[in-house]
């Protein structure tokens, strides 16, 4: 239906029929006002007729769109009220949410206990990092790797074990840190021990750098000692040596988690997407047996079965 223009009653037009007041008009009359006529050719009247069609189609998304925006109450709006109306045809915009750093880096693997102290340490240095790679190797490094494996030398023997599976990985983590709590109990020393926990929600993995039995009687708690190489022969500040004490209460907690019996081991199978009842290569079966386990144990070895030992090995 398209809309035809209206005359404003202003100027309105009305003739009537009687002859005495049409007597009185022409006494009175005023001379005659000619009003030009401007006659229309059907082409401009059909171009006429094709904008107002074409006005009417605009007008009906905004007529419409108004009733919905500002109610029934409203039959138009404001030029300035354009602005605010948003086009039913405009595609919302997607809003990314970018995971975070934990999720990105350390998923499936766990969060490292240097994580933590490298972040309480420097966050940016932390995460760049991630984002861009450490940083290359420098000769300080180099040496304090060395001293690290010199340490480990001296007190136990490394075997190569090669591994096919995720599973065979953390049965290797569990077989290792049976055999340095045996070797802590015999000998009162044992280096580089892993350890895994649950805190608030988070998964942790970290390797002790030494643990130490007490050498007086009196003393029941275990000395937890973190090796540190630096650049110059100067004793480290107090941050370095409030980082390397957080480093430490970080493995206490791990440690004092595996040796109780509130590990929460089915937790520990799900959040690492391992099989317990997975079978574990020969050669990690012969490696065990050659580490002094029992017999039940290598017979039909799975991945419960290292971590189950370890559970109950310390209750």
């Amino acid at each position: 239906m398209t809309d035809s223009p209206t005359i404003s009653p202003r100027n309105k037009i009305s003739t009537h029929n009687n002859n005495n007041h049409k007597s009185e008009s022409n006494a009175n009359s005023s001379p005659e006002i000619e009003i030009p006529v401007e006659i229309i050719s059907e082409e401009e009247m059909a171009i006429i007729e094709t904008a107002f069609s074409l006005a009417s189609t605009i007008r009906r998304p905004f007529s419409l769109l108004s009733s919905r925006v500002f109610g029934s109450g409203y039959s138009s709006y404001d030029v300035e009220d354009l602005g605010r109306v948003k086009s039913p045809n405009k595609k919302k915009t997607k809003h990314v949410v970018f995971d975070s750093l934990l999720t990105r880096f350390r998923k499936k693997k766990g969060l490292y206990v240097t994580d933590i102290t490298a972040t309480e340490w420097c966050e940016k240095q932390m995460e760049f990092g991630l984002l861009y790679g450490k940083p290359e190797i420098t000769n300080a490094m180099k040496a304090g790797i060395a001293r690290h494996a010199k340490l480990e030398k001296e007190v136990t023997k490394k075997v190569q074990v090669r591994v096919e599976t995720l599973e065979d990985i953390w049965a290797l983590k569990f077989m290792n840190f049976t055999i340095c709590a045996n070797q802590l109990l015999f000998d009162g020393l044992t280096r580089e021990l892993p350890v895994v926990g649950f805190v608030q929600g988070v998964w942790m993995v970290g390797v002790i750098d030494e643990i130490r039995m007490p050498l007086t009687g009196n003393e029941r708690n275990l000395i937890l000692v973190d090796t540190k190489t630096r650049r110059q022969p100067r004793i480290p500040a107090e941050p370095q040596r409030r980082n390397g004490r957080l480093q430490l209460m970080c493995y206490k907690y791990l440690w004092d988690m595996l040796v109780s019996d509130n590990f929460p081991s089915k937790q520990f199978y799900e959040y690492f997407s391992l099989d317990p009842e997975h079978t574990l290569s020969d050669e990690i079966k012969m490696s065990t047996a050659d580490s002094g386990f029992p017999s039940e144990v290598t017979t039909c070895f799975c991945l419960s079965l290292p971590v189950n030992f370890i559970l109950h090995a310390f209750v």
